[in-house]
């Protein structure tokens, strides 16, 4: 069974931190892109970060720049989404998503760029004083 299983939303103050694990079941993370997407209430998905498998280069939405990165731990086959300094407009629902790397060129953050292939169910992040 292919799954991306995510987890560690939640409700956080703002100016907090919450961590996004997504677990890749019945395939490995080596040689995939990996891809964060955020979709606020009432509105379009959109591209958060992505991170390459080589090099492992690393590409942010200007929204998150500096307050969010992503990495991945190849023995326990999870990504991350590290989300610091949050903000109540970064409530919503997070999508974790892989695809194929297309090396040499830079991972994209659009969600709608054809690159990612496998999706997980989403986590709700609420970040609200």
């Amino acid at each position: 069974q292919l799954q991306l299983v995510e987890s560690g939303g939640g409700l956080v103050q703002p100016g907090g931190s919450l961590r996004l694990s997504c677990a890749a079941s019945g395939f490995s993370l080596d040689y995939l892109v990996i891809g964060w997407f955020h979709q606020a209430p009432g509105k379009e998905r959109e591209g958060v970060a992505c991170n390459d498998y080589w090099p492992d280069t690393k590409n942010f939405a200007d929204s998150v720049k500096g307050r969010f990165t992503t990495s991945r731990d190849i023995a326990t086959n999870t990504v991350y989404l590290q989300m610091d300094s949050m903000k109540p407009e970064d409530t919503g629902d997070y999508y974790c998503a892989v695809g194929r790397d297309s090396y040499p060129d830079l991972c994209a953050v659009d969600p709608t760029s054809g690159t990612y292939e496998r999706w997980g169910q989403g986590t709700q992040v609420t970040v609200s004083s």
